[in-house]
């Protein structure tokens, strides 16, 4: 141990750094997208949880109980490897005409995360008084529709911590793709590692990577908590 030569160029010039910076670049496309549509898939899914409508819950209550008790590792091997059993074969001919290994990565990701925070928007939800509800349907409202302008702006704004940690999470979990062939950070250290045998230098420039995307993800949540959902509460 005390003979190890560190050799921080490694990471910082020349080919292998480049080979970090393009599996951050794909780490953050993979982040993003995952981050948006697992946003967009769990609010629809706690509003369906919430539904009135039996066979619309039931699903939503099936769907939440089988995503988030079965491992993501395990999730993402299905949709790489078995999801073509059960797609229609437009979509999967689609998705080979793509970077089926990215694709496959983010509907593991968005479905997985999803869950989730479709149990921390539900209880957003629950927190809303449910006399806030009855006036804006007697108002003349829907039910969606009271759930769209009335209940969801305040249910959100209240579980931005909870969602935080999602998307963190999102983002840490994202490190898993490497398994199914996706060249994001993880994938691009452990590479240089393997050319190179400077395993230190490679994961330690991956997990300063990962701290940062950490802190910057907090820091735009909150402020857009700040900024836009607490102007908007305050109305």
């Amino acid at each position: 141990m005390g003979s190890y030569q560190f050799d921080w160029s490694v990471i910082l010039t020349g080919q292998y750094h480049d080979w970090l910076i393009s599996g951050l670049y794909v780490t953050l496309q993979l982040s993003l997208v995952s981050i948006t549509l697992s946003f967009l898939l769990g609010l629809m899914i706690a509003v369906m949880r919430m539904s009135t409508v039996g066979p619309i819950r039931w699903f939503a209550v099936g769907y939440l109980e089988f995503f988030r008790n079965t491992p993501l590792l395990i999730q993402l091997f299905f949709w790489y490897f078995g999801s073509y059993k059960i797609l229609p074969e437009a979509f999967n001919n689609w998705l080979n005409s793509q970077n089926y290994e990215f694709a496959a990565a983010v509907i593991g990701l968005t479905i997985y995360t999803s869950a989730f925070i479709a149990e921390d928007i539900r209880s957003g939800i629950r927190s809303i008084p449910k006399e806030q509800m009855e006036a804006a349907r007697s108002s003349g409202f829907s039910y969606v529709r009271s759930m769209q302008y009335i209940i969801l702006p305040q249910a959100v704004r209240l579980t931005v911590p909870p969602l935080i940690s999602q998307f963190l999470n999102l983002t840490k979990n994202s490190s898993l793709a490497m398994t199914i062939g996706v060249a994001e950070l993880t994938y691009q250290a452990r590479q240089v590692e393997s050319y190179t045998f400077k395993g230190f230098e490679a994961f330690t420039a991956a997990t300063l990577v990962y701290l940062i995307l950490s802190i910057v993800i907090t820091a735009l949540v909150t402020w857009y908590d700040k900024k836009v959902l607490s102007p908007m509460g305050m109305k």
